[in-house]
């Protein structure tokens, strides 16, 4: 697959529908300036672009990414290949997604975080008020208990999300 090619199929593709590049962003929801990003093979056009335009165009998405028109013979050895090459450009590095899943996790647990900060910050201002080394002494256990905390559900999370993306 290569973009060149393909965007200039998509140009082909186009003035043979006598579209202008605006004509044709308005018809499948997307600017001049996309189009012509296609066009000169800066980028790929998402999924749900190359079955809009294959359906415009009556022509399969895997002749798109060809970049030209395929005999029977050619289409199946060039499936096979395009798919490749559109999984390797289009997904996220295992590295990317734990990194993702970090981050999401992190948001959607801020609150409590700041909870338990709030609570270790209260039983260390009470320990030094009521001048009680105890409590004062179990502070370090309970930061450590906190990041365990923190951590262990997290890469739980990440684990579920990253690696099988079920989620459960």
């Amino acid at each position: 697959m290569d973009l060149k090619n393909t965007g200039k199929f998509l140009a082909e593709l186009r003035k043979e529908k006598g579209y202008t590049q605006e004509q044709l962003g308005e018809k499948i929801g997307v600017t001049n300036k996309t189009i012509s990003r296609w066009e000169t093979g800066i980028y790929l056009p998402p999924a749900d672009a190359l079955l809009a335009l294959g359906e415009l165009y009556n022509v399969s998405i895997n002749e798109i990414l060809s970049g030209k028109r395929l005999t029977e013979t050619e289409y199946k050895e060039a499936a096979e290949e395009n798919l490749t090459q559109t999984i390797k450009a289009s997904s996220f590095s295992l590295k990317d997604k734990i990194e993702f899943f970090k981050k999401k996790w992190i948001k959607e647990h801020i609150a409590i975080m700041v909870f338990i900060g709030i609570c270790i910050i209260a039983v260390l201002i009470a320990g030094i008020m009521v001048k009680n080394i105890i409590l004062v002494s179990i502070l370090p256990m309970l930061i450590l208990i906190a990041h365990i905390w923190r951590n262990n559900t997290m890469m739980a999370y990440v684990e579920r999300n990253a690696y099988d993306g079920t989620g459960n």
